[in-house]
């Protein structure tokens, strides 16, 4: 703990809100801060039962995305402290932003999207700048007990699992670009918006996900990285990403919101 709040101390010394900044363009500069941090998977899946997990040392994709807003957040709120990034982790990563066991945790993205359109920190756009519907049938948690750590001979929380995945699934009105169709829309795409990568995987919604960054007039992103091991600039275009993996199916593309009153 001390290390991380070691690394904060330093972001919120080196990133500060410039005047007239885009809340995407600071989101931008969080994420770059994080550049060549190692990346680790599982890294929320510590101890027996479900807590805060505070872990700036390592990234997965997911960490990152949601620590790049809940620290962007404090900037803007001028609540630059451990505290305040605390508290809009939790709010971000857990059901009505508040930590109650494991099943709290959104695991799948198109949950996480609606809690957190519900809670006004992101706006879905997909749909608005061309998107279509998105069929989703989740069931890969419930299905595969046995990779998670908080599910592996706990048949009580799978069966809760599954039932929040029958849920997601009823919900429906869930909108993705094709990977076809990235380069003719991707002007509409700013700086900070989030990059949800669509899997034909079966039982899953995304498998990735990363920030847009427009860099040298061409759009890519920044992830944290399974392959490179770390928190990097993709090499490669956006567009080219999606296309060179076969389960990719598109993407889904969310705003956060740049209003300080959805964060309190």
């Amino acid at each position: 703990m001390a290390a991380d709040k070691a690394i904060i101390s330093n972001f919120f010394t080196r990133v500060q809100l410039r005047e007239g900044e885009r809340f995407g363009d600071l989101i931008v500069r969080t994420a770059l801060f994080f550049l060549n941090t190692p990346y680790a998977g599982a890294t929320l899946e510590i101890g027996d039962e479900e807590r805060l997990v505070i872990n700036l040392r390592e990234l997965d994709c997911t960490t990152l995305m949601e620590t790049c807003i809940a620290l962007s957040s404090a900037i803007r709120m001028n609540r630059p402290d451990f505290e305040t990034y605390c508290r809009q982790l939790e709010r971000i990563r857990y059901r009505v932003g508040a930590l109650n066991g494991y099943v709290s945790r959104l695991h799948y993205m198109t949950d996480w999207i609606v809690d957190n359109g519900a809670k006004g920190v992101i706006e879905d756009i997909t749909q608005k700048i061309g998107g279509e519907s998105l069929k989703v049938h989740l069931s890969y948690m419930s299905s595969h007990p046995n990779a998670y750590k908080h599910l592996k001979d706990r048949p009580e929380r799978t069966a809760r699992i599954r039932q929040i995945e029958e849920l997601i699934n009823k919900r429906g009105n869930y909108h993705y670009i094709p990977k076809e169709k990235i380069p003719a829309l991707r002007a509409q795409i700013q700086n900070g918006d989030l990059i949800c990568f669509t899997t034909s995987i079966e039982g899953l919604d995304v498998s990735h996900v990363g920030i847009a960054y427009w860099q040298e007039g061409e759009l890519t992103f920044i992830h944290a990285s399974s392959t490179a091991k770390r928190v990097i600039v993709n090499p490669v275009s956006l567009f080219e990403y999606c296309i060179n993996i076969s389960s990719n199916t598109g993407i889904i593309v969310l705003r956060c919101r740049d209003l300080v009153s959805a964060y309190l």
